[in-house]
């Protein structure tokens, strides 16, 4: 019997470590076979790293997500985050799960009022259903002026609540947006 090299040791690792004397396998060569030659990091073929924040909660820890074919195959810790240093909690480290995983609704699901089953329509169809009762809402609430006379240009009935995760840039956009609606009552989950 050999091993992987055609050496006279015997093919089991264990085998071969007390054949060798090395019984703790500190020698890579006595618990190595052509497997774990042959294995490599998940990230090696990747076309490119994109730098990414945790999406889960306020700390933002780094992530660099591996990107292959244009598809995620990885996520991992950066390691040069001034916040994290490469460290997931783990629900972090699974965020290739969450992003790849076969049970993540990939359609949207809409029931109608006083519906009882779940369908699906297509995003166009839910982007302006959003935009048209975000300016129905608007329209039907609207205050130009108050009673004596000043103006005021917003609206009370809607608010919007951003997310921890959401970056400066993300704020910046999200803030002129509901501004120019006039949308005064704009808070985030950060601050709270």
């Amino acid at each position: 019997m050999s091993d992987h090299n055609g050496s006279s040791a015997p093919v089991w690792p264990v085998l071969r470590q007390f054949a060798k004397g090395d019984l703790f396998a500190l020698d890579g060569s006595t618990a190595g076979s052509s497997r774990t030659e042959s294995l490599a990091s998940r990230t090696k073929t990747a076309d490119r790293v994109v730098g990414s924040v945790c999406p889960y909660c306020a700390v933002g820890c780094g992530q660099l997500v591996y990107v292959k074919d244009e598809k995620i195959i990885d996520i991992e810790g950066d390691p040069a985050s001034p916040v994290s240093n490469g460290c997931l909690c783990p629900k972090g480290a699974a965020t290739f799960q969450l992003v790849t995983g076969s049970h993540r609704v990939s359609d949207v699901l809409y029931r109608r009022p006083h519906g009882t089953e779940w369908e699906k329509i297509p995003l166009e169809q839910a982007m302006d259903m959003v935009a048209e009762r975000v300016k129905r809402t608007r329209d039907e609430n609207w205050e130009d002026r108050d009673k004596d006379g000043n103006p005021l240009r917003r609206t009370m009935a809607i608010a919007h609540l951003g997310g921890a995760t959401l970056d400066n840039e993300e704020n910046y956009l999200i803030k002129k947006l509901f501004t120019n609606l006039g949308i005064v009552q704009v808070e985030n989950q950060a601050r709270i």
